[in-house]
C-alpha cells in the first residue's frame, strides 16, 4: 500500500496502519493528530505521513508533533 501513518516515541517509530488512497490517509492522519489520548499520552512525540514507493524509499507528505 502506497500510504502509511507512523507514530514516533521514545522508543522508536510504530506503524499504525497502511492506505490504498491518499484521502484515506489523510483522514486518519488527521483523526491521529486530533485523537485526546494521543495528545495527552505524553509518550508520543509525533506522527507521520508517509507515502511508500515500489523501490523501498519514502517520502514524507506531512508530520505534526505532538506537545
Amino acid at each position: 500500500m502506497p500510504f502509511a501513518i507512523y507514530t514516533h516515541d521514545s522508543w522508536g517509530v510504530v506503524k499504525v496502519a497502511s492506505f490504498t488512497t491518499l484521502g484515506e490517509a489523510q483522514q486518519v492522519f488527521s483523526a491521529v493528530c486530533c485523537d485526546p489520548w494521543y495528545q495527552q499520552d505524553g509518550g508520543v512525540k509525533g506522527v507521520e505521513l508517509v507515502q511508500n514507493a515500489e523501490d523501498g524509499a519514502s517520502q514524507r507528505l506531512d508530520w505534526f508533533a505532538f506537545r
